[in-house]
């Protein structure tokens, strides 16, 4: 008892609690009893932990496995396009269909364009500039988003035709439309197919250009 009060004096009251409390357990259980259930109590402790440790290593191995799997499989598809994109332009057969294909379709232009500029000299008022110039570029669009359509089912490199074909070409072909609307020297149709020919044989080559990447 006396022990029990220097403990109790010179070490706090915390401490001299937690001994006071370990001393009446050793006399009324006896000390292998305490220290049986002490290492009990240690050892759960530990294996919880080691649980919890062991969890949580797992848990990041397989998200570093299922990161590492998305990547590879990223790796592989993007080298399949790119063993695709180079087999394709390496075929000559391939870059011919493409251009033949693009042929076809802005010869098919050269000859809509030419009776737009036909029709509208018959049926509007081109002195309405400002309206006139509205309904070339409206007529000259939807033959544009036309051809386009066709071009959406034919790719290169991986790419839609169509996404070779900038928008600017609408604006090109309604400064020729308009500068035989306009021509002083008046109405001529031979002049005409032959100026529109002639902006349509610099889109094609512009077209081309694009899709070997020179653009």
């Amino acid at each position: 008892m006396i022990l029990l009060g220097l403990m109790e004096a010179t070490a706090g009251p915390s401490v001299a609690g937690e001994a006071l409390s370990v001393a009446r357990g050793i006399s009324e259980y006896g000390i292998l009893v305490v220290v049986a259930a002490f290492f009990l109590v240690l050892a759960g402790g530990t294996m919880v932990w080691h649980m919890k440790s062991y969890r949580k290593l797992m848990d990041s191995v397989v998200k570093d496995f299922a990161d590492s799997i998305e990547s590879v499989r990223d790796i592989a598809e993007r080298n399949r396009q790119t063993m695709a994109d180079i087999a394709e332009a390496l075929t000559p057969e391939t870059r011919l269909r493409v251009e033949n294909l693009a042929g076809v379709c802005f010869d098919l232009a050269v000859e809509k364009v030419c009776r737009i500029i036909k029709r509208i000299r018959e049926e509007n008022h081109i002195a309405n500039r400002e309206a006139t110039a509205t309904k070339i570029r409206a007529q000259l669009t939807n033959l544009y988003e036309e051809r386009n359509t066709r071009f959406d089912f034919y790719t290169w490199r991986g790419r839609r035709l169509s996404s070779f074909c900038p928008r600017e070409w609408v604006e090109r072909i309604a400064r020729v439309v308009e500068g035989e609307l306009y021509n002083e020297a008046g109405p001529n149709n031979r002049r005409a197919y032959t100026n529109v020919r002639t902006a349509y044989e610099g889109i094609r080559i512009d077209f081309l250009e694009r899709i070997d990447g020179k653009k």
